[in-house]
């Protein structure tokens, strides 16, 4: 990793504003969108970029609005990478939200956001936190090759119950949707029953399929001769150089989640769940664990 002073930390969008304290990532996802050359990062991608003024230049911004709102963070590249249990830039960070009434919503797929729980039932407690789980896969032997660095799908899940039990709202991303890797019934109606289970506020799923772009292709495609050999070969015969990748079971799948999500009243259109994501109501009520 190497360390830089950041002229600015945060951007604002769809009523919100966004953070980003690294850039890289450590954890190795083979499909990770974050590695496409658009985005235009200038060092290797697992030399993590360490914004190490973004503390300070937090508690400057949020300073100075005249509006409380959610700060949200994980979008781009996940705060809770290893590097994070060392310097504790997060942390800090939540300090400052905390500290100024604002609201937080966290995207990670990583249990070491509960490092952080005493920080994030104080905001949720004065203003509202929002923690979002990346689920792609029931079958832990396939996590540890779809996501190798990071913890799996069970222990994620134990995070979505321990945020439940705290009364902190929780958001699930099912996605990507890998074609003819992850893209099954069993595999879908597995993570959606964890999710009722443990009384998510909503789920995004954009389609039922992924998106590659340069950079990210090539990773993806070397991942996939490495763990799955001849797919390669077939997604190119199928998909040629496509953005969007739908899967061919789209819509089976799309009507197993709808239903799901509909009869036990999960928000599950994106407008929806980026509404709630992103609302901070001047006087927030709690959440009581037997509302959920």
């Amino acid at each position: 990793m190497h360390f830089v002073k950041a002229k600015g930390i945060l951007t604002t969008s769809g009523g919100g504003c966004g953070m980003n304290i690294y850039r890289g990532c450590t954890h190795g996802c083979i499909y990770c969108d974050a590695r496409s050359t658009c985005y235009h990062m200038e060092h290797p991608f697992e030399d993590i970029e360490v914004k190490e003024n973004a503390p300070e230049l937090l508690e400057k911004a949020l300073r100075s609005k005249r509006k409380r709102c959610m700060v949200g963070t994980g979008s781009m590249c996940d705060p809770y990478m290893h590097c994070e249990s060392k310097l504790h830039l997060m942390r800090s960070c939540l300090e400052v939200i905390r500290r100024h009434d604002f609201g937080v919503a966290v995207q990670t797929k990583s249990d070491r956001i509960l490092e952080d729980l005493d920080l994030l039932k104080a905001i949720n407690e004065s203003a509202k936190t929002v923690v979002q789980i990346t689920l792609t896969t029931y079958d832990d032997d396939l996590c540890k090759i779809l996501e190798p660095q990071v913890c799996n799908t069970k222990r994620r899940i134990e995070v979505l119950e321990i945020m439940q039990r705290e009364g902190i709202p929780t958001v699930v991303w099912l996605t990507p949707i890998l074609p003819y890797i992850n893209d099954t019934e069993e595999n879908i109606t597995s993570i959606l029953n964890e999710c009722v289970r443990v009384g998510v506020k909503g789920i995004i799923a954009f389609g039922m399929g992924l998106t590659l772009r340069e950079g990210d292709r090539e990773y993806y495609y070397a991942a996939l001769d490495k763990h799955f050999p001849g797919l390669k070969e077939k997604y190119i015969r199928e998909y040629g150089y496509a953005y969007e990748l739908p899967s061919p079971n789209t819509p089976d799948l799309i009507k197993i989640f709808n239903k799901v999500c509909k009869e036990n009243g999960i928000l599950y259109k994106p407008d929806d769940v980026f509404s709630y994501i992103n609302d901070l109501p001047e006087k927030y009520p709690q959440i009581s664990i037997f509302d959920m």
